[in-house]
């Protein structure tokens, strides 16, 4: 089965939300924005995952390139790109099934 996994990165800490190929959440965390601290978790998993997705902010050219030189498939979203895909969901949610609303 493939897993994916959706980082919201902030100064202190980024939260993390993994879910499988169906949608179903498998870990939901919370870790210090710290390349490190998320190699450590994304190996403590166990799984496979398929892709690490990360909204461009300041910390996420830091965070890639921790997170690429581990072998993990992270990818940065520019904000823009992901606003606009969210849009496009009829049922927008966070990254683990919350409501949320975008301006």
């Amino acid at each position: 089965m493939k897993h994916f996994a959706g980082l919201d990165v902030s100064l202190d800490e980024t939260a993390v939300c993994v879910v499988d190929e169906e949608g179903r959440i498998v870990k939901e965390a919370r870790v210090p924005s710290e390349p490190e601290a998320l190699v450590g978790l994304f190996r403590g998993l166990g799984l496979a995952l398929e892709r690490i997705g990360l909204e461009a902010c300041s910390l996420s050219a830091w965070l890639h390139e921790g997170l690429t030189a581990a072998g993990l498939p992270a990818v940065c979203i520019e904000t823009r790109h992901a606003k606009a895909a969210m849009g496009a969901m009829p049922n927008k949610t966070d990254l683990c099934g919350r409501p949320t609303v975008v301006k």
